[in-house]
């Protein structure tokens, strides 16, 4: 009986002693971080992150990937954009044009040399003033149905609208242009020189603004 009881206060002694050795490891960072082998573990320490401190995480989820009818839409609106500018950046020069000669038809009708004009000429100075009027309206158009619908998401509407005045003005100042070579013709040299400037004039512009682009 002594024996069997020496041999288990052995016993528990020596777990006592193996258990205090395994807490001091473990509060060393040692004992349950090595293998079997004794080597100490190479993967990372229980509870910390693989994800390197500072990194974002990749976004996730439908904005992570735009999808075509995005991606068509963006480039479509891009479009409509370039193309408004562009239109509106053409029609500066047209209004420069069309602006000077309605400035230069409208002072002619105050000098003495007009009140002595026939008839034929003063009528023809009235039409040629209207068709100056017509393109001005014509071209300063697109700008204001710029402004007028601004933030209305309707570029595809003053695209569209605003080529076609634009034509409408062109074709106006063309006119405009001809009728007032054609004017200075018919009171410098009379009106057979008229009848030849205003079909050479009108010619050259129906073949560079109109013929021509059609048949490109």
């Amino acid at each position: 009986m002594g024996s069997g009881s020496e041999a288990e206060s052995r016993g528990s002694g020596s777990d006592a002693a193996q258990t205090e050795g395994a807490t001091h490891d473990t509060g060393n960072g040692t004992g349950p971080e090595q293998t079997s082998g004794g080597a100490p573990a190479t993967g990372p320490p229980h509870g910390d992150s693989t994800t390197t401190p500072g990194a974002e995480a990749a976004p996730s989820g439908p904005a992570a990937h735009p999808t075509t009818h995005d991606t068509h839409a963006e480039a479509h609106h891009q479009r409509l954009t370039r193309n408004v500018n562009e239109l509106l950046g053409e029609l500066r020069v047209a209004q420069a044009g069309v602006q000077i000669l309605f400035g230069f038809l409208l002072a002619v009708a105050f000098t003495a040399q007009f009140r002595e004009a026939s008839g034929f000429e003063k009528i023809l100075h009235l039409v040629t003033v209207l068709f100056a009027a017509a393109a001005t309206a014509l071209l300063t158009a697109p700008a204001a149905w710029h402004r007028m619908l601004f933030r209305t998401g309707r570029r595809q509407t003053i695209l569209r609208v605003g080529n076609r005045l634009v034509i409408a003005g062109l074709v106006c100042l063309a006119i405009a242009v001809t009728l007032t070579v054609g004017l200075i013709a018919k009171v410098v040299y009379g009106p057979v020189l008229m009848a030849v400037a205003v079909v050479l004039i009108g010619g050259l512009f129906s073949t560079l603004w109109f013929l021509i682009p059609t048949k490109l």
